[in-house]
Parts: structure tokens; C-alpha cells; sequence
């Protein structure tokens, strides 16, 4: 009988160490963020070039204010829904 609930126990027992999640879900969070600095440097690229009224760097900008909301957004209802616990 012992035998039995040590191997249920074991059996139900979280591994340790780090919890693993989807790797697409860490290469989405970290896809977003690349595309978020590289829009700042786009608008800093067009801030330089564009010296006129050109409304591209307040474009970039935009993208990237837009970009960093919805990741956290994102990464808030993960959390909330549970998709992921701890850290990726």
C-alpha cells in the first residue's frame, strides 16, 4: 500500500527548476520587442532625414506607443488567464 502511494505521489509531485513554457510564446514576446526598437530607430532615422514637416517619425512613434501597449496588454491577460506563472 505504501509502494502505491509513493509512486501516486511522485507521479503527481511539479518537477523543480524552471518552469518550461511554449517556446512561441517567449520568440512572440521577444519578436514584438525587436519590431518595438526597431521602430524607435526608424523614427530616429527619420527625425535626421526629414527635416521638413514629415509626419513619418510621428508615425514610427505612434507604432511604437502602440506596439508596447499591446504587449503589455499581452503579457497582463497572460498572466491573468494563466498562460504563463512566473517569468518567460
Amino acid at each position: 500500500m505504501n509502494t502505491t502511494q509513493a509512486a501516486a505521489a511522485a507521479a503527481s509531485a511539479q518537477p523543480r527548476g524552471r518552469k518550461e513554457y511554449p517556446r512561441r510564446m517567449r520568440y512572440l514576446v521577444i519578436g514584438v520587442f525587436l519590431l518595438i526598437v526597431a521602430s524607435l530607430f526608424s523614427a530616429l532615422f527619420f527625425i535626421y532625414r526629414d527635416r521638413g514637416g514629415s509626419t513619418r517619425a510621428l508615425k514610427a512613434l505612434a507604432l511604437r506607443v502602440g506596439l508596447s501597449v499591446g504587449l503589455f496588454a499581452f503579457l497582463m491577460l497572460g498572466y491573468y488567464l494563466g498562460w504563463f506563472r512566473e517569468r518567460l
